[in-house]
């Protein structure tokens, strides 16, 4: 058990800490971890994991932590997992922030940043494709998307209203169904 905990500590270290750009960006770093280097989770799973992460508020690498710490190895896990995504940052912003302040407007560091960000881009956008593979089983799932596309970007409705709506539509579409069988 020790070792499990240690590489949930271990893992999410590496993804919060190599994840520069915020929450989409650790995404993918987390499904390298959590599906191609441990296996603790397969592709749909990871979906499913990241779904319901979407569904409930706060960052996403702490509800992916937690998530996948629990599914692992209870409390303790979910404790290994989320001292990994929350405690090096914790200390290097401490420790480093006077020196990240005082170096914030320097033309190096604004040039290093530039150059990241396209990289950053294609990590999201290669574990989105990834993802979209396996969230599109029937038909009815790309009518989601196209309507959940639209509504963001067309009327401005809060994401969260779209997920709810979304939720809602899936237990009546694909809840309601399954129970008939």
């Amino acid at each position: 058990m020790f070792k499990k905990l240690w590489d949930l500590f271990i893992a999410f270290t590496r993804a919060s800490n190599l994840g520069f750009g915020g929450g989409p960006a650790v995404v993918p770093l987390i499904k390298i971890e959590a599906v191609d280097h441990y296996r603790w989770l397969d592709e749909k799973e990871f979906v499913d994991a990241l779904a319901i992460s979407n569904a409930l508020p706060g960052p996403i690498a702490i509800k992916m932590a937690s998530y996948i710490g629990y599914k692992q190895v209870g409390w303790l896990g979910v404790l290994a997992a989320l001292t990994g995504t929350i405690a090096p940052t914790l200390i290097l912003v401490i420790l480093l922030g006077s020196l990240i302040m005082r170096y914030s407007d320097s033309p190096e560091l604004k040039a290093m940043l530039k150059a990241v960000r396209p990289v950053v881009v294609i990590f999201v956008a290669q574990t989105a494709y990834e993802l979209g593979k396996n969230s599109f089983p029937a038909v009815s799932s790309w009518g989601v998307a196209v309507a959940a596309a639209a509504a963001l970007y067309l009327t401005g409705i809060h994401p969260a209203f779209i997920i709810a709506a979304a939720m809602l539509f899936g237990w009546i579409m694909y809840g309601r169904a399954k129970k008939q069988e």
